[in-house]
């Protein structure tokens, strides 16, 4: 069996997986539809049949979209009873805090270690392998994951010794995300009521007071009201919000502007926008 495993092969997944092989990894990949596995498996990945023969690895990352699937393929399926004893099991979804928590538990109770590292950056950043990796576990787990980590990403960024933590800072970011977009929207519509050009308006942004991938990536879509391709959904960033708020609710610290996004969320669902890219959040800004 191989050196590392990749469970869940969407975009993200499949470009980890070449990422790791194309290093020289021995990489095992499993998916439940066949076509990326086989696609990767031409590559040079050993493609398997079951969740339980890629927990034979000794290192197992799974890159699934929410907290149902990470709970549906591991927790409730009863395979971490077929685990190699001593794996450690290194997931890169974005999960609830309260499904980080109970992973580790029940990893740990199956004797298998449990790394949350979840990850900034999009498709065309893992394709680059210069995603910045957000990991949290014990320091000896997150130590036998750093050399696939050296190849998926350009920064390792440890957060502590609880798998929660790193979920965490990852859920924030993301709010933060959503707040710019939503903040840059309403900016934008002012811009061009006055009779700026907005596309010149976001690069005058992007270039002075905001440099970095948000406000340039995001104000071009917004400027142009262009949302496909999504590289990341609205219906994927109503989760991470509503994750968020759910965080902050733990511990009684309220999220004003979260609230309202939540309803900005809700109506950009409701029209129909569930699968643009979440830039499309400020089309509920009057233009």
């Amino acid at each position: 069996m191989g050196e590392v495993a990749v469970i869940g092969l969407g975009g993200m997944g499949r470009a980890i997986a070449r990422n790791l092989v194309r290093a020289g990894h021995e990489t095992v990949v499993w998916n439940r539809s066949a076509g990326p596995a086989e696609e990767l498996a031409e590559a040079g990945a050993l493609r398997v049949a079951s969740v339980a023969e890629a927990l034979q690895c000794p290192v197992v990352f799974s890159v699934l979209s929410d907290d149902a699937s990470v709970a549906e393929v591991f927790l409730d399926s009863g395979v971490l009873g077929e685990a190699r004893h001593g794996a450690v099991h290194v997931n890169v979804a974005t999960v609830s805090v309260e499904l980080a928590r109970r992973a580790a538990e029940e990893h740990a109770a199956h004797g298998i270690g449990y790394v949350a590292a979840p990850v900034f950056g999009r498709v065309s950043v893992a394709e680059a392998g210069a995603l910045n990796v957000l990991a949290a576990g014990k320091p000896e787990l997150i130590d036998r994951a750093q050399p696939f980590f050296d190849v998926i990403g350009s920064r390792t960024w440890r957060l502590g010794e609880l798998p929660e933590q790193a979920n965490t800072a990852k859920i924030l970011g993301n709010y933060l995300i959503a707040c710019a977009i939503q903040s840059l929207g309403e900016a934008v519509s002012v811009a061009d009521a006055a009779g700026a050009d907005p596309g010149q308006f976001v690069e005058l942004l992007a270039s002075t007071l905001f440099p970095g991938p948000v406000y340039s990536g995001y104000g071009s879509m917004i400027a142009q009201r262009s949302y496909q391709p999504a590289g990341f959904t609205t219906a994927l960033g109503r989760k991470d919000l509503h994750l968020a708020l759910d965080a902050a609710a733990g511990h009684a610290v309220p999220l004003p502007f979260g609230e309202l996004l939540r309803g900005v969320f809700d109506q950009a669902i409701a029209d129909g926008r569930a699968a643009d890219d979440w830039a499309v959040i400020t089309e509920q800004q009057p233009r």
